[in-house]
Order: C-alpha cells, then structure tokens, then sequence
C-alpha cells in the first residue's frame, strides 16, 4: 500500500474554507480507483494544522490522484489559503495487508 501524509499549515482565516474544499476533495477520492483510505485530520491543539492521510494500493493509483478532477479544484482552491508550502511525505503502508 502507498500512503502519504500530507502536513498543511492554513491560515487561521481560511479554516473553515480548507475544511469544506478538503471535504468536496475526500468525497471525490474515496470513489477513486485503488483508494483505500483519503482521511482530512485536524489537529486539536492548533486548528488550523491538517493533515491528509491517503492510502492507495499502488503509487501509480496515488499518482493518478493528482490527475483527477476534484484533486486539480482542491489545488487551486486551496493554493492561496495556505500559511506554508504543504509537505507531502510518502510511506510504505506494511499493514494491514490486504
């Protein structure tokens, strides 16, 4: 399994902005073919701090993500919402094994 978290810093302004372009993001990735899991994480001691937990079967379905859609409208939408560069970080998912 391929999965990456994917660390965001909005801008306390934008938060509920990010939230509801991450939620259309999510509906649309979940339907996506090899999505294992597209989870939206919001961090309880600073709310504005997300992360995006994505889990596809293989790294080409991950990458085809970023080719979808709903992937390219979250990009833009949320581009100008950001207080820093967002850092995707890949893992190998080890379990469960499917």
């Amino acid at each position: 399994m391929h999965v990456t978290l994917v660390h965001v810093q909005v801008k306390p302004d934008r938060v509920d902005d990010f939230i509801e372009a991450s939620r259309v993001n999510h509906v649309g990735s979940i339907e996506e073919a090899g999505n294992r899991r597209f989870d939206v994480l919001q961090d309880t001691r600073d709310p504005a701090r997300f992360i995006l937990y994505e889990a596809y079967v293989t790294a080409q379905q991950a990458a085809a993500h970023k080719e979808t859609p709903h992937y390219v409208r979250w990009r833009d939408a949320v581009a100008g919402m950001m207080a820093q560069p967002r850092d995707g970080v890949p893992y190998n998912g080890l379990f469960p094994v499917d």
